[in-house]
């Protein structure tokens, strides 16, 4: 993986599901409660991947990681509570907000949200410590991750 040796830099190269693996280690190390993280990758990126990584960082067992298409929700306890959120089967806009319950979920201050496909929010509000991960690159090519915080 191309990185720095800290994660000044925002751009990463991922030449494989290991390599994505441990950014998402390295990122969540970082994680300290109140985080929003909104990841975006066409399906077959590495989204899961990634978020598995950044669940072992805070403790949690990474094969209890799904993605969460078809519960919408999935909470994990480590040293943070973390809600892995999937809106890929719901509508655009704040409705998509509203069938997670992501107004409760964002007043827990010390959990981190990881929310895939958060376009789907559209305009809804967000609170001010927002990271956007997106990952490209698909099949055996290469995946870019970028992030900003």
């Amino acid at each position: 993986m191309t990185t720095a040796t800290n994660l000044s830099a925002r751009e990463f190269v991922s030449n494989s599901e290991a390599d994505t693996f441990d950014l998402g280690v390295r990122l969540g190390e970082n994680l300290s409660g109140g985080e929003v993280i909104l990841l975006d990758g066409a399906l077959g990126a590495g989204k899961t991947v990634l978020v598995k990584g950044l669940a072992q960082a805070l403790g949690i067992d990474r094969e209890e990681v799904t993605s969460p298409s078809f519960t919408l929700v999935n909470p994990h306890q480590g040293r943070l509570l973390l809600y892995h959120i999937d809106l890929y089967r719901l509508d655009e806009g704040a409705a998509s907000a509203h069938a997670v319950d992501l107004d409760e979920i964002l007043t827990d201050e010390r959990a981190v949200v990881i929310i895939e496909w958060a376009e789907r929010l559209g305009r809804y509000p967000l609170p001010p410590n927002v990271w956007r991960i997106s990952i490209s690159g698909d099949g055996d090519e290469p995946r870019q991750i970028s992030f900003t915080c």
